[in-house]
C-alpha cells in the first residue's frame, strides 16, 4: 500500500499577531529606518512614566509591573499603527496600480471594483468605487494624456446611471491632483447624496456593463490582473 502522506502538501502554517506586527514592522522600517529607536525609547518612557506614577501613589509592586509588561506590547504596536500605512503609502507611490493599496482598505459604505475599469498603453488607469457620495473615478497618469479616457468613462457612467454624482479624482504630486497618501481623507470628504440602498444598485448596474466592456476595452498584453501592488513584496517576502 503506497503511502499518500508523501503526496499531501503541508498545511499553510497559520499566522499570528507577532507574524503581523514583524511584518508592520519591516514595511515601516525602510521609509523610517529609526523605528526601532522610537519604539525603544517610547516603551522606556512610557515604563519610566508608570513606574514614577506607582510610586506616587503608592501602587503595588505587582500591579506595576502588570502595566510596564503590558506597555512593553502596546507601545510597539501604537506606534507600528500610527506609521505603518504612510510608510506603504510612500513605498508605493508612484507606481502603476499604487490606487488599488488604498481603496482596497476601505472597508465600509464604499463598493471597491478590484480591477481598472480602464487602461492605456502607457499604464494610465482609471479604479472605479461606488458610495454614498455617488461613483468616483480615481485615475492614475498625467492629466493632459488621460483625459479622453476620463471623458468616455464619465459619459459611459451617466448613461448607465443618469442620476447618480460622478466625481474625478487624479492621483498624483502635479497641481490639481490629490496625494496618494491623502486620498482617503479627500474621499471621506466628498458630499453624501445617495442613501445607502441605493449604493449596491448602483454598483450591480456598473459591475454589469463593466464585465461585458473589460475584455474589449484593456490594451492587448496588459493583464489588469497583475497591475495590483503585492501586499506580499510589501512584506519583504
Amino acid at each position: 500500500m503506497s503511502d499518500n502522506s508523501t503526496n499531501t502538501p503541508a498545511a499553510p502554517k497559520k499566522r499570528r499577531w507577532y507574524h503581523n506586527l514583524a511584518d508592520a514592522y519591516r514595511v515601516t522600517k525602510r521609509s523610517y529606518p529609526a523605528v526601532g529607536w522610537i519604539i525603544l525609547g517610547s516603551t522606556l518612557a512610557a515604563i519610566a512614566l508608570f513606574i514614577l506614577l506607582g510610586y506616587l501613589l503608592n501602587t503595588h509592586w505587582i500591579v506595576t509591573t502588570l502595566l510596564c509588561i503590558s506597555l512593553v506590547l502596546l507601545v510597539p504596536m501604537l506606534i507600528l499603527a500610527a506609521l505603518v500605512k504612510k510608510a506603504m503609502y510612500k513605498q508605493i507611490d508612484g507606481t502603476a496600480g499604487a490606487v488599488y493599496a488604498v481603496i482596497s482598505q476601505i472597508k465600509r459604505g464604499w463598493t471597491v471594483e478590484e480591477e481598472p475599469i480602464a487602461m492605456n498603453r502607457e499604464r494610465d488607469m482609471i479604479w472605479r468605487l461606488i458610495g454614498r457620495p455617488g461613483v468616483v473615478l480615481l485615475v492614475e497618469g498625467s492629466k493632459p494624456r488621460v483625459a479622453k479616457l476620463v471623458e468616455q468613462e464619465k459619459a459611459q457612467v451617466g448613461r448607465v446611471v443618469s442620476n447618480v454624482p460622478v466625481h474625478v479624482i487624479y492621483v498624483g504630486h502635479d497641481k490639481g491632483q490629490v496625494p496618494l497618501a491623502k486620498v482617503e481623507k479627500h474621499l471621506r470628504k466628498l458630499p453624501k447624496t445617495l442613501r445607502s440602498n441605493e449604493v449596491p444598485l448602483a454598483a450591480n448596474r456598473l459591475q454589469t456593463i463593466a464585465n461585458a466592456r473589460r475584455k474589449n476595452q484593456m490594451p492587448q498584453g496588459i493583464d489588469p490582473k497583475r497591475v495590483k501592488v503585492s501586499r506580499r513584496a510589501l512584506r519583504g517576502r
